[in-house]
């Protein structure tokens, strides 16, 4: 017995902040084997400095605390049907997050590059003509919902993002732009593997979910499709968890 979903996403074009690796490159081949033009944003400075392969994607070099680098690929967008803000990081330039400095670097790295990014790419998004509006999708996280005593500015620059998601998907309800966000619980990507070599807090952490796995990257990139989808037109300031039953107990 099968049951696979598949997605048409021909012609449309789709912009995946952070899509080199984890989350965001299996967000950006999703669309891209959907039929989507997709351009994905780096910190390097070429894509051949990565170690995947990412010929399938259009590359730009962007730093999400860099304004006048967010203000110059917006102002390169012409029509955008879809936008990804999944670029984020904890301990931002190593920096403790209980430190001022830390806290403040965590807040613009993964919060408010992705405002400033959806609010300079607003004309582009409403140029779009795609079957159930154009969409932006914010990534945010578990801890977007449960404190943590590691990453605190991590933890509440996903909160206010989601926050902003809710907050500008009534901004925008009548540009025709539905905005959503994805809240993945533990995933094994990059971010994730240095708890591996360590099985004591790797349990800790599944021992707070339900199925007591890790989710993978496409899991979440499904979610990511089905949100930017004309099957969710009637879908707007919702936060989509894939959690493995994080949020139940």
């Amino acid at each position: 017995m099968t049951n696979g979903v598949s997605f048409d996403f021909t012609g449309a074009v789709v912009l995946v902040t952070g899509g080199t690796s984890g989350i965001g490159l299996a967000v950006a081949r999703s669309f891209a084997d959907a039929g989507a033009s997709v351009t994905v944003t780096g910190t390097k400075r070429s894509p051949d400095e990565y170690d995947t392969d990412l010929e399938d994607f259009a590359f730009r070099t962007l730093e999400m605390r860099d304004a006048g680098a967010i203000d110059a690929l917006a102002a390169d967008l012409g029509v955008l049907d879809i936008l990804v803000n999944n670029a984020g990081a904890n301990f931002p330039d190593g920096l403790d997050e209980w430190s001022p400095e830390g806290f403040t670097a965590s807040l613009a790295m993964n919060v408010e590059g992705a405002q400033r990014l959806s609010m300079k790419a607003h004309d582009a998004l409403a140029g779009s003509s795609m079957a159930g509006g154009a969409s932006v999708v914010n990534v945010i996280s578990m801890m977007s919902y449960r404190a943590t005593t590691i990453v605190p500015g991590y933890s509440a620059s996903k909160a206010a993002l989601l926050a902003l998601t809710r907050n500008l998907a009534l901004h925008w309800v009548h540009d025709g732009i539905r905005v959503n966000a994805v809240a993945p619980g533990l995933i094994d990507t990059p971010m994730t593997a240095p708890m591996k070599p360590f099985p004591e807090m790797l349990e800790a952490e599944l021992s707070k979910q339900v199925m007591r796995r890790m989710g993978t990257p496409d899991e979440v990139a499904a979610a990511v499709l089905f949100l930017s989808s004309s099957a969710s037109s009637f879908t707007t300031g919702t936060a989509f968890a894939i959690d493995g039953g994080y949020l139940a107990l």
